[in-house]
């Protein structure tokens, strides 16, 4: 390259620099900070899975004995500090279980509304609304739990909801109601569900008309 091609160059380069060069360099400032950003979101979730892993297995271990104040603590540090993790919708329902089991069911039931609230997996979320809802059925809480499960939607929970909302409209009396609600289960669930079927024909028959 001559000198004169060489000066030709450097005075484009700085012309096109002074047009375009704080852009590109506010440009490569951004894509930087994203990817900081990125990697370190990326390390925090693996560190909060990780903590949040150690901690669930202190639930289980709680959850296998019946000191219902150990089982609450824990499921609560669970969920005040790793509320955002998978493991938290677990421990809800672990908790839950492991509370009624024991005699506590408002614990039960505050562990399994925690769920319906903060779940991040809607099918995580729908079976807490199933459990709450059969709590709500033994305290005759009909109406809360008819509200609390909405109507059957499509979907693999669609026999199930339609069978709880049959059980809470017939508790309530509603005989024709729960008539309806439980032959959508029949006709939602698989025919693979022989044992489910056959317990939701016999309600049904159990209704008459």
């Amino acid at each position: 390259m001559s000198y004169h091609d060489e000066q030709e160059s450097i005075e484009s380069l700085k012309a096109w620099w002074a047009q375009w060069g704080n852009a590109t360099t506010w440009i490569v400032l951004v894509a930087l900070v994203a990817a900081a950003g990125w990697n370190g979101w990326n390390y925090w979730q693996r560190h909060q899975a990780a903590e949040a892993a150690v901690l669930y297995d202190q639930v289980q271990q709680a959850a296998a004995g019946t000191d219902k104040a150990i089982i609450t603590r824990v499921a609560t540090d669970m969920e005040d500090k790793f509320g955002s993790t998978a493991y938290a919708q677990m421990t809800a329902l672990t908790a839950a279980k492991a509370l009624y089991a024991a005699g506590d069911e408002p614990g039960a039931k505050a562990q399994l509304q925690w769920a319906v609230d903060h779940a991040k997996d809607d099918e995580f979320k729908q079976i807490a609304k199933l459990r709450l809802a059969s709590l709500l059925l033994d305290e005759k809480a009909y109406d809360a739990g008819l509200a609390l499960l909405g109507e059957p939607q499509s979907g693999a929970f669609k026999g199930v909801v339609a069978d709880r909302r049959g059980d809470l409209l017939a508790a309530e009396g509603k005989r024709d109601d729960a008539r309806a609600a439980y032959k959508l289960a029949l006709d939602s669930l698989s025919k693979n569900d022989a044992s489910a079927r056959q317990l939701i024909q016999f309600k049904l028959d159990a209704l008459g008309g």
